[in-house]
């Protein structure tokens, strides 16, 4: 039992830590995009893109907890991939007019 309790408090805290560090690298990514997504979506009819959303939640809401799982890791490690990439860009670019 102590074993199961001790693995199962790991896994918490293996999980917290990636969302924590997938939220700290996507933070600025989504801030851009939200202001991006509001512009283009200023006066248009966005019933497509909440339906294709809609859509999405309801085949999310029937994954059994491992399929569930297995996918936010993937996305998790994707966004992190992303985010490293984006900051690496960004520190060249950064590099470059420091000179």
């Amino acid at each position: 039992m102590a074993n199961f309790l001790k693995k199962a408090f790991e896994d918490m805290k293996e999980n917290a830590k990636a969302q924590h560090a997938a939220d700290k690298a996507n933070l600025e990514a989504v801030k851009a995009e939200s202001k991006a997504n509001f512009e283009e979506n200023r006066g248009h009819n966005t019933f497509a893109k909440a339906k294709e959303m809609g859509k999405q939640s309801w085949d999310d809401a029937h994954m059994s907890p491992a399929e569930r799982t297995a996918k936010m890791r993937a996305e998790l490690d994707e966004q992190i991939a992303e985010a490293k990439e984006r900051t690496a860009a960004a520190n060249e670019r950064y590099e470059v007019a420091k000179k």
